[in-house]
């Protein structure tokens, strides 16, 4: 047992948590908006937002409220019963979206978890179990349970636990001709993320994407949207398939959605949940009322025309401020995503200096992300202010003329 007077460190994870990960030596205590401290009071700014998922920041004044309000009436229930805010929830994700149902779990794997099987289900009710293939991308991911991190389109997450899930295979992103090659009457279902996270923080092509959608009519195969990391905001618009206009038969949520507490949904079209009966698919914990109150909260704040469109103005201002430290230290090679996930692609010779710039960025007080070997991700709260964005680039700056120069 660990005496109340033992002095929590880094050290303790070693000790207590399955290694896993590797977290850094700090350990944050206290967060207000887009700023954090550690245990000795130093101060960062954070770009990283949970990895896109504290989208109004951290201990939002609003949703701190709301946590208390609803943790004083009901925590837990269990899909035994329905509750009022899970009710309220559904109701607005319905009306803001294409879809007529959802289903709520509790982390963006579940979410894809549901959202494959119920593909699978669906496909075997209306034509034949035969038709159970799914297609994904190379260098996707879309959870860690087996299922989704063997749709996941990168080996390393997936290999060395035992024979995969058959079924599955993948295509080049952006690439609608590899699909063409792999689509036939058998395949169930394509699943794409409108901008590739963990792969680079690349997006999907209007072309790309209106393409997928004619295939799978074609072939009478569901299109699922991963908009785990894309969702509720992150773009500029409430859902990243809005810039497409392109419709999905199921789309996915979570990060965003609860601002940092965990939750998450799948929605479908009232076609796609004929199928569905009780006992087909279920989850303990999804739909509780404490997540569904502050994700509700969440989408009231967020699904604004002032919080949406100053989106777009943080992405034009932090891209500006980029420029000015590209000017300087010609270190990137693009600046790609949209919105609030950016990547910055690093030019080859720098590749090998990644973490180095990271490590650097934390001595300044800076907290960036990676997305592959050799881009830096920024996912910072949709309402990081303009001072907070023109401090951490000055911050960046300083890292960066430390380690080159």
């Amino acid at each position: 047992m660990i005496s109340k007077k033992t002095c929590i460190t880094r050290d303790s994870f070693d000790k207590f948590i399955l290694p896993v990960y590797n977290p850094l030596s700090f350990i944050p205590v206290r967060g207000i908006g887009s700023r954090i401290w550690d245990q000795r009071g130093k101060e960062y700014i954070d770009f990283s937002g949970g990895i896109a998922v504290t989208s109004l920041g951290h201990c939002h004044p609003l949703l701190n409220k709301i946590l208390k309000k609803q943790s004083e009436k009901l925590w837990h229930l269990s899909n035994v019963f329905t509750n009022e805010p899970a009710l309220r929830l559904a109701q607005k994700l319905v009306s803001s979206s294409f879809a007529s149902r959802v289903f709520f779990a509790n982390s963006g794997a579940e979410a894809n978890e549901a959202a494959f099987k119920l593909a699978r289900y669906y496909s075997s009710q209306r034509y034949s179990a035969q038709k159970n293939k799914i297609i994904s991308f190379y260098n996707s991911f879309h959870g860690r349970t087996f299922f989704t991190v063997s749709v996941g389109g990168q080996s390393k997450y997936s290999n060395d636990f035992g024979p995969k899930p058959p079924g599955i295979i993948h295509a080049s992103f952006n690439n609608i001709e590899t699909v063409k090659t792999l689509i036939d009457n058998n395949t169930c279902a394509i699943v794409v993320e409108l901008i590739q996270g963990e792969g680079g923080i690349i997006p999907a092509t209007v072309s790309f994407i209106k393409e997928l959608r004619i295939l799978c009519h074609q072939y009478n195969a569901l299109l699922i949207f991963d908009e785990i990391q894309t969702g509720i905001g992150r773009t500029g618009k409430l859902f990243s398939y809005e810039h497409y206009d392109v419709i999905p038969d199921i789309l996915t949520l979570a990060k965003s959605l609860g601002g940092g507490f965990p939750i998450s949904a799948m929605l479908t079209t009232n076609k796609v949940a004929s199928i569905a009966t009780p006992g087909i698919h279920g989850t303990t914990y999804g739909g509780n009322p404490l997540a569904c109150a502050v994700a509700e909260s969440v989408i009231n704040i967020i699904d604004t025309k002032k919080i949406l469109s100053g989106v777009e103005d943080k992405f034009k201002q932090i891209k500006f401020e980029l420029n000015i430290i590209n000017t300087r230290f010609k270190l990137f090679k693009e600046i790609r995503g949209r919105g609030l996930l950016i990547g910055i692609v690093l030019k080859s010779k720098f590749s090998n200096k990644i973490r180095e710039i990271l490590h650097y960025a934390l001595l300044e007080g800076v907290i960036l992300l990676t997305a592959g070997n050799n881009v830096i991700r920024l996912a910072p709260s949709l309402i990081i202010s303009k001072i907070d964005i023109t401090e951490g680039m000055q911050r960046f700056y300083r890292a960066l003329e430390k380690i080159l120069f």
